[in-house]
């Protein structure tokens, strides 16, 4: 075997690998990412055990002041009771390398969350569903298709009178069997803190 056939043969396989490693962007419209997580009491938690409802995915992280201001205005509380009798689940996910169940627990009390907080600080989840902001909102429907990805709403500020919230607008429709108006939108909030 020549050195020179050693060679391209080498760097043909790290092409490969590199290429098997670098994981395809979600696709709206296409099957959510599996995953299972440890939330936030040390309970494994599947996507695929919420089969058949609508799942809504947050990313999070407790020292975001965007996430800390939903959280005090109360915005995902509010979708978790408008909607959990209707089949939906709300999960927020911590891809925040230095995140633990314990960290978690503390900011589930901190700021009386009313839905799990998934520990992903490997960030192996957050990487496959290219989460880049905390919050950044996913919805999947009741077939695990995702069906929108982006910002919570249209007021990165918080200062508008008139908010429009994508992820409840989402929601209505899809409960009212029409297809999602506005399937993606750019997410705000502090960018996701992932392990290096």
């Amino acid at each position: 075997m020549s050195k020179a056939y050693l060679i391209a043969t080498v760097a043909a396989v790290c092409v490969m690998m590199v290429a098997a490693s670098v994981q395809a962007k979600p696709v709206i419209g296409q099957p959510a990412p599996q995953f299972t997580l440890e939330d936030h009491n040390g309970k494994s938690v599947s996507l695929a055990d919420f089969k058949g409802k609508i799942v809504v995915l947050e990313w999070w992280n407790e020292g975001c002041p965007v996430c800390a201001r939903h959280a005090r205005a109360g915005t995902m509380k509010k979708l978790v009771n408008t909607y959990a009798d209707k089949g939906v689940v709300l999960l927020a996910i911590n891809s925040t390398a230095s995140c633990t169940n314990e960290s978690n627990r503390k900011a589930a009390e901190q700021f009386s969350l009313n839905y799990p907080i998934l520990n992903d600080s490997k960030g192996d989840v957050g990487r496959a569903y290219d989460a880049r902001t905390t919050p950044h909102m996913y919805v999947i429907d009741k077939n695990g298709v995702l069906v929108y990805m982006g910002a919570i709403d249209d007021d990165p500020g918080g200062n508008k009178k008139e908010v429009v919230n994508y992820v409840a607008r989402a929601l209505d429709e899809l409960l009212a069997g029409k297809p999602v108006s506005t399937p993606e939108t750019r997410p705000y909030g502090c960018s996701v803190k992932y392990a290096r």
